[in-house]
């Protein structure tokens, strides 16, 4: 069960990391990404917003309201950043739509689990 559920700051610690891989991935300049990611860009918004809200989650079980409220503030943040930080990246209301549609499925799948398991939401 350790692997499962490890203490609560090793969960907050990998919940923290994944926040600023996907806040350097969203901020760094155009030139700075790595190329490998090829699939479709609003695929791409979604998918990594999915992923941190699945693993903030994991990190705080009982806290999902605030967390996707939190990604949503942060992934709105990080388009308006884009588009007046000046580095080649555009900010796009249509990626903050992405991001806001994986948020919802990670959440959704989030409070099923939460629900199966008999956690309480708040």
């Amino acid at each position: 069960m350790f692997l499962l559920f490890p203490p609560a700051p090793v969960r907050i610690a990998l919940f923290a990391l994944a926040c600023a891989l996907i806040a350097w991935l969203s901020l760094a300049p155009g030139e700075d990404l790595p190329q490998a990611l090829t699939f479709w860009d609003k695929a791409e918004h979604a998918t990594a917003y999915l992923g941190l809200t699945l693993v903030g989650a994991w990190a705080f079980p009982e806290r999902l309201r605030r967390l996707a409220l939190g990604l949503f503030l942060a992934g709105v943040g990080v388009e308006i950043l884009q588009a007046i930080m000046g580095l080649g990246r555009q900010g796009d209301p249509v990626d903050a739509v992405a991001n806001s549609v994986g948020i919802a499925v990670g959440l959704g799948v989030a409070m099923a689990a939460r629900r199966l398991l008999g956690t309480r939401v708040r």
